[in-house]
């Protein structure tokens, strides 16, 4: 039965207390709440947040107080720690100390439930139990659960005053409290570790640092505090990385020490926003060291780049450009530029460096902010005296599309005030008719000329796409036709441009006229120019180019009106099948398009799939339908030569009546129909279809004849038979006699069929092939009568096995009683031979088993030394434990014992090396029996037995031991003498 435990909290408020009742087991010690009668308020606010532990717990409690006097615990949190809580402490309000069972101090932020710190309270020596627990009115006679408790309850050892904990000790009291920010710092400055100080200063600065004391409470206080501290913390870092600079060593050394200081330094100026101290006093304290100040500029991209830094000091700004030039880091110096503003640039300057290295981006930025300028990089650009690059002639177009569209190359927009002048003047650059240094060779509209003959597709893509937005300005319209008039003029009739780029034109303006609010005028005449252009049957350059152009300024739709049969007409001529496709389907004229299939060198393999997909799919009339199957069965000669395959799936699949109607009418390709059946669907067609195709397979394909035979089920054995025996497959014969059930005949043609083979052996020795089809004749045999062994009477097997006899000449004219007496006497013999091999092979792995298992037993064997000295020296081992360099020994199995050192150096003959390991027998066994070392034989043996063990000799006493256990465990081993004096030991 549980007791119940009530505990009083008073302090949350001076009206509030709270009655808390925890039930526990006095059986059971884990049930009891440690610790949880330390409430401490937290917060005397209007809701007070309680803590408490229990085991490795950590309870908060957010308490509410109704006006009508009601308590509420509206939220609750638990933190959990690795070991149980013996002490739980409040030091402020935000922060929480606990002390677990192995006196470990740990500082928790309340907020995030963060571990902040660990302490080891083991020199505290932390006073335990009290009174309490002593129970001292029942003469200590205290239940399980509390005398646990007691072992750890050390509550009358801690105290909290005023932000500070008081541990007692045994010989003294210990007082805990949280270091002021400014100390935090200080420390790590003392230790020189200033990256991670000026972390912890920001994180102060910001109001995110933890168990914070000292700091104000109003932000802009507190940080106009950090602040100061942070920028003399700057100069202190600055100071101590050029004072503590490598003066010696490569580069790289001192490259990598200002790599882990500048970008630090700027980083932090920054986010304090503090670009005087940065550029004023930073900068000219690094410039006096080369490699600072290069990393110093190299630094400043990322933040230029995010657009953190947008203005430089011109000093800095001329530093910068020098040095990316001369460290060929043009890519990164052009990203700086078009970041930066405008007035912090040397504009003459910037220009000739970044034309100089073909940074185009910068050369637009600095035109376009610095100048207002939008046409001059047009116009040096796409010189018409010269070839555009292909970098600058991608950059150019997309600079065009954003002019035209209100938006700032490379990034941003153009100020609404200059958004209409820049449109205008880019259409102005466009439609010039000259260029401003022409001569009198240059041809009208150089510059429309120049894009077009770059990129042609591309040109007219900006083109598309800054028309959709032409719809209420008036000057903009007639700016499109304008240069639609000039497009015409340049590229209709002119060699110079590729039928593809012609086509591309038109279907531009194809698109453009299509729109419903379209106001472009163009000659309807000029389509039909590009209609006889396109299809002239006397070009044959450029044929698939000109069909897929034509076939896409069809596809626009209904504003390009051709006369269709002309166009048919030019079609067929020019041989464009697509195009003639396209209108036949128009016109639902399906059995005409594979006449395109047909007549099409390069798609003529798809008219399978489209004939299958049209008679599949629904959609399609009856009748039309029909009509194709009317134009496949006309083509079907040419479909067979063309895929045998193919057209066999095609036929099963969509002709399964017609097949025999099909085959009369091919006639010879029939075979072609017939091989490509077996891999489709299986069809239930007439028995002399099958037989056809097995005659034709006999002449054309003999290798698939039985796989045919296994798998059709629909042909006659009688005619079957007569056609293999025709062509002489003897082996599809010999299958279908047995199939039949005629064993016997299939028996003697697979016979005949080795005797052949046998006599072209015979012929030629060297003949591996034909030694392996003299193998596969006998294999059919041999599984001829395995499989008809069961359905064959005695009679029958007899019959079977005298033909098989008739095949030696040897037995040929012997009676079958000779012949079978010989037969049951080879097989008694091969029974009792089979009988006796197995049996030996049973006794003798049992001999090995039991031999290899008595020898594992005893080379497993501890060892244990007689005395503690050497035989030799007679002088005491020193043991492991006894010094640090232990003796190096050798026992031997006979207990004797000796230093290494003394058997090397005797040189009696009793040890010997090896390639693989030293090998030693015992010296004193060895003198007393007047021998030495084993014998090699037994050497050998046990080194191939048990590699880096050591082998010795039995002792007399040793010996009648194995004697002994021989005569008790006798068995049918082989083990020798010469074995049982071998035992193995290893090093000690």
């Amino acid at each position: 039965m549980a007791s119940l435990t009530k505990i009083l909290v008073i302090g949350l408020k001076p009206s509030l207390k709270v009655w808390i009742t925890f039930p526990y087991s006095k059986s059971d010690p884990s049930s009891v709440p440690q610790l949880a009668w330390q409430f401490v308020p937290v917060q005397r606010t209007v809701n007070p947040v309680l803590a408490f532990s229990k085991g490795d717990t950590v309870h908060f409690l957010l308490v509410k107080k109704e006006e009508t006097g009601t308590i509420h615990v509206i939220k609750q949190r638990q933190l959990h720690v690795s070991c149980d809580i013996i002490s739980l402490c409040w030091i402020n309000s935000r922060t929480l100390v606990l002390v677990d069972s192995h006196e470990k101090l740990q500082v928790v932020d309340r907020p995030s439930q963060e571990v902040l710190e660990t302490l080891d309270l083991e020199q505290v020596q932390l006073v335990y139990n009290s009174r309490h627990f002593k129970s001292l009115a029942t003469g200590g006679n205290v239940s399980q659960a509390l005398a646990l408790v007691g072992e750890k309850a050390c509550y009358q050892s801690v105290s909290s005053y005023a932000g500070q904990i008081i541990y007692l000790g045994t010989k003294s009291a210990h007082i805990m409290t949280l270091r002021a920010w400014r100390e935090r710092i200080d420390c790590l400055l003392k230790l020189e570790h200033f990256p991670e100080a000026l972390s912890l200063a920001w994180s102060f600065h910001e109001g995110t640092a933890k168990a914070v004391v000292g700091l104000f409470g109003d932000p802009v206080k507190r940080k106009g505090v950090v602040a100061d501290k942070m920028v003399e913390m700057i100069f202190q870092f600055a100071d101590f990385a050029l004072k503590k600079c490598p003066e010696q060593g490569k580069i790289q050394v001192l490259e990598q020490h200002f790599h882990e200081v500048v970008p630090v330094l700027v980083d932090y100026c920054l986010l304090l926003k503090r670009l005087d101290l940065l550029f004023n006093q930073l900068y000219p304290q690094l410039v006096e060291n080369m490699v600072a100040k290069g990393i110093f500029l190299e630094s400043l991209e990322s933040y230029i780049i995010a657009d953190r830094l947008g203005h430089l000091p011109t000093p800095v700004m001329k530093d910068l450009l020098m040095h990316y030039q001369s460290s060929c880091m043009m890519e990164s110096l052009e990203r700086c530029i078009v970041h930066l503003d405008i007035t912090s640039l040397d504009i003459q300057q910037v220009v000739q460096v970044c034309w100089e290295n073909q940074l185009y981006d910068a050369v637009i930025y600095v035109f376009n902010r610095g100048m207002n300028d939008y046409t001059t990089p047009m116009e040096v650009s796409a010189r018409p005296s010269r070839d555009v690059e292909v970098v600058m002639g991608n950059k150019l177009l997309v600079y065009i599309s954003c002019c035209l569209a209100g938006r700032a190359y490379p990034l941003g927009d153009i100020p609404e005030d200059l958004v209409v002048q820049v449109k205008h003047q880019v259409f102005e650059f466009l439609i010039r008719r000259h260029s401003a240094d022409s001569s009198e060779e240059e041809e009208v509209f150089p510059f429309i000329r120049t894009l077009l003959h770059f990129d042609t597709r591309e040109f007219l893509n900006v083109l598309a796409m800054t028309f959709e937005d032409f719809k209420n300005d008036k000057q903009a319209l007639e700016y499109q036709q304008r240069i639609v008039d000039i497009l015409l003029q340049v590229m209709v009739d002119n060699p110079d441009f590729t039928p593809s780029q012609v086509g591309g034109l038109f279907t531009f303006l194809a698109r453009q006229l299509a729109k419903p609010d379209n106001t472009l005028f163009v000659n309807r005449k000029l389509f039909d120019q590009v209609l006889e252009f396109l299809c002239c049957p006397d070009d044959d350059s450029r044929h698939t180019e000109r069909q897929q152009v034509l076939l896409e300024l069809l596809q626009v739709g209904s504003v390009v009106q051709f006369n269709e049969e002309r166009l048919l007409m030019l079609a067929e001529k020019a041989k464009f099948y697509q195009i003639c496709e396209f209108l036949y389907e128009k016109q639902h004229l399906y059995d005409r398009i594979i006449d395109c299939y047909l007549r099409d060198p390069l798609r003529k393999g798809e008219v399978f799939s489209y004939i299958h997909n049209l008679l599949s799919m629904p959609g399609y009339s009856p009748e039309e339908k029909q009509s194709v199957m009317d134009k496949v069965r006309q083509h079907m000669h040419e479909l067979v030569i063309f895929d045998p395959n193919k057209s066999a799936d095609l036929v099963t699949f969509h002709f399964a009546e017609e097949v025999q109607q099909i085959i009369s009418e091919l006639q010879v390709e029939s075979e072609t129909i017939l091989d490509g059946q077996h891999s489709g669907p299986v069809l239930l067609l007439q028995p002399e279809l099958h037989e056809l195709q097995l005659d034709l397979l006999s002449r054309f394909d003999p290798k698939h004849i039985l796989n045919f035979l296994q798998t059709s089920q629909h042909y006659r054995l009688e005619e079957a038979v007569q056609i293999t025996q025709k062509y002489h497959h003897n082996k599809a014969t010999a299958f279908l006699l047995e199939k039949r059930g005629d064993v016997e005949g299939a028996f003697a043609v697979l016979l005949e069929v080795l005797k052949l083979r046998d006599l072209q052996y015979m012929d030629i020795n060297d003949e591996e092939e034909t030694l392996t089809n003299v193998k596969d004749s006998l294999s059919d045999i041999i599984s001829l009568c395995h499989q008809s062994s069961q359905s064959l009477n005695q009679q029958q097997r007899e019959v079977l096995l005298y033909l098989f006899l008739i095949f030696d000449p040897v037995y040929g004219k012997g009676k079958l009683a000779e012949i079978q007496s010989l037969i049951l006497g080879m097989l008694d013999t091969f029974n009792y031979e089979q009988t006796l091999l197995e049996t030996t092979t049973s006794l003798l792995n049992h001999d090995l088993h039991w031999s290899l298992a008595h020898l594992r037993a005893a080379v497993t064997r501890g060892i244990h030394p007689r005395q503690d000295c050497c035989n030799i020296c007679l002088q005491q081992y020193k043991r492991r434990q006894d010094a640090a360099a232990a003796d190096e020994i050798i026992v031997f199995s006979c207990g004797h014992l000796y230093h290494l050192q003394c058997l090397q150096q005797k040189d009696s003959g009793w040890g010997f090396t090896s390639d693989v390991q030293q090998q030693w027998s015992c010296y004193k066994c060895s003198s007393s029996k007047g021998g030495r070392a084993a014998s090699a034989d037994s050497r050998g043996r046990s080194l191939s037995l048990a590699q880096g063990f050591v082998e010795v000799t039995l002792d007399h006493q040793q010996e009648q031991s194995w004697d002994q256990l021989r005569c008790l465990y006798r068995g049918p081993s082989r083990v020798t003498d010469t074995d049982r004096n071998v035992f193995y030991i290893s090093y000690i």
